[in-house]
């Protein structure tokens, strides 16, 4: 019986991913995208490349263009909505997750949801930090996939 994936293989030295950033809560984003380049640099993935879009609903759009382009072995989504006082943070949240999911689904190119949702600046900036940076946690899920993907299809 073989048995893959139990130990994640974050051997990214061959590995070319590319990051899409929402500059939309821009000093929460650039938090996100520091973790995901350390844990880069840390696993060997060299020179990612890095889009900028103006919120995260521009997210799933540009990934499907990445994605079916070519060239990349995963893709990784940053930023962060906070809740406000209308239902726009629902339908982006909602709405994004759903497209991300969707352009995986459709090319067979993972994608990382490193897009933070949260109730308020206090906790967009804890699950940004050193300590808790979601953005490190979608960069070795997005290294994390490239290769178990590459394991299954030989």
């Amino acid at each position: 019986m073989a048995e893959h994936g139990a130990k994640p293989d974050l051997s990214g030295a061959d590995l070319h991913i590319a990051v899409v950033v929402s500059r939309e809560e821009d000093d929460v984003a650039r938090r996100l995208l520091r973790g995901a380049l350390g844990v880069f640099e840390e696993h060997g993935v060299e020179d990612p490349d890095i889009f900028w879009v103006a919120d995260a609903l521009a997210m799933p759009v540009t990934a499907l263009a990445l994605a079916e382009k070519g060239g990349h072995d995963a893709i990784v989504c940053l930023g962060c909505v906070i809740r406000g006082e209308t239902f726009r943070f629902e339908v982006i949240a909602n709405q994004t997750a759903q497209g991300l999911m969707q352009v995986q689904l459709d090319t067979g190119v993972p994608i990382a949801f490193g897009l933070l949702t949260t109730e308020d600046r206090d906790q967009a900036q804890a699950r940004s930090g050193p300590k808790h940076n979601k953005g490190a946690e979608a960069a070795e899920a997005a290294i994390e996939m490239a290769n178990l993907l590459r394991t299954i299809q030989g």
